[in-house]
């Protein structure tokens, strides 16, 4: 509609650019899938004429010494053949693992694969973009993950969490702890700022992993459709405080995520992360270096930018991410979210909720990087 307004979830995530044309793939029409091939041992019969084996505690009675007879089977060929059949099974897998590998790739120089409207690439997210990460969420951080079953197994939700770390990589992490544990296989649809968009490669990644621009236009649109929808209304707030200020929630902006929740009637599910504000302790601010470059900040840790690019590499925490109690909305008048005084009220709801599992967490943690 040429006259929508778009509102914006605070004033550090969107400024406003929330019009803009999502282009479909070509042939994004069915998708083929390969049976996999079965592998296994053929049964052996008995030759025509050969006998039952015996039994060996029979064999003292009938006088049968356990030898074979020409043309009986040995007992020991099974040993043999397990060996062969464990080699042919092998190759199997390894063969459907090229298989697989192929067919992905002549699917991607085609064209046929599908996109949503807002350049979401599930196949591509699933198979190469979640490998690529999963590394640094299973074996760097050691990611745990609690009461991931809060998200509805089917639905709309909205999982508001905080935001930390100076580089916000502990939206990936809560995105590959959905992806990976949510019993009803649930994606995260991540709402990213201005920035996100603005550079290059970034900015096709992020489209193709799901995320989408940080207004309220796009999440209700997610919302309706039934998708799983991430927000984290701290902003640059939170993601570039001090580290003096580790663990203490900023404002969550003009609570546009309330109001957005409520026209769409899903649930708010609280998200609270453990383990990102150490990854990179922010002990300064180039603030005229950063409007130089554009950047809402630019930081300074012990290590950067003291030892170059070295310095970007995270410290290798513990983390945790606790997902809450979902906030039902779905009980409240269509006008209610048109009440700032209602929208007030949940917001502070949510972030005390996030903030008390935060100061649980932390009296539950043994340290830093264990």
């Amino acid at each position: 509609m040429a006259d929508a307004k778009v509102i914006p979830f605070d004033d550090d995530r969107s400024r406003g650019s929330a019009q803009r044309s999502a282009r479909r793939r070509p042939g994004g029409g069915g998708r083929r899938k390969t049976d996999p091939a079965v592998v296994g041992e053929a049964p052996v019969s008995p030759l025509p004429g050969q006998q039952t084996p015996v039994r060996a505690a029979d064999a003292g009675h009938s006088g049968h010494t356990g030898q074979s007879r020409p043309g009986q089977p040995r007992a020991d060929a099974g040993a043999r053949q397990a060996p062969e059949a464990a080699d042919a099974s092998g190759r199997g897998s390894w063969d459907r693992r090229v298989a697989g590998g192929l067919a992905f790739l002549r699917r991607r120089i085609t064209g046929d694969y599908e996109v949503d409207e807002f350049g979401y690439d599930k196949e591509l997210t699933d198979q190469v973009l979640m490998s690529l990460v999963r590394p640094l969420y299973e074996k760097y951080f050691r990611v745990e993950v609690k009461g991931v079953e809060n998200i509805p197994a089917e639905g709309g939700a909205l999982v508001v969490a905080n935001h930390s770390g100076t580089l916000p990589l502990d939206g990936l992490m809560m995105q590959i702890a959905v992806h990976d544990n949510h019993p009803a296989d649930r994606h995260l649809r991540l709402l990213a700022a201005d920035l996100v968009f603005m550079l290059p490669v970034v900015n096709e990644l992020a489209r193709k992993a799901g995320h989408t621009l940080a207004c309220s236009e796009d999440a209700e649109r997610l919302l309706q459709g039934g998708e799983v929808v991430g927000v984290m209304p701290e902003g640059f707030k939170g993601i570039g405080k001090p580290f003096s200020e580790r663990y203490k929630l900023q404002r969550f902006g003009r609570g546009g995520f309330v109001s957005t929740a409520l026209r769409a009637g899903t649930p708010i599910v609280p998200c609270s992360i453990v383990g990102a504000e150490e990854i990179y302790p922010m002990i300064g601010n180039a603030k005229t270096l950063a409007r130089l470059l554009g950047f809402p900040y630019f930081p300074i840790t012990p290590t950067f930018p003291w030892l170059g690019p070295l310095g970007a590499v995270p410290l290798p925490t513990k983390w945790t991410i606790q997902f809450g109690e979902p906030i039902p909305t779905d009980g409240y008048p269509p006008e209610a979210a048109e009440d700032p005084m209602l929208m007030f009220n949940l917001t502070d709801q949510v972030r005390e909720q996030i903030q008390h599992t935060l100061y649980k967490l932390l009296v539950q943690r043994r340290s830093v990087f264990f």
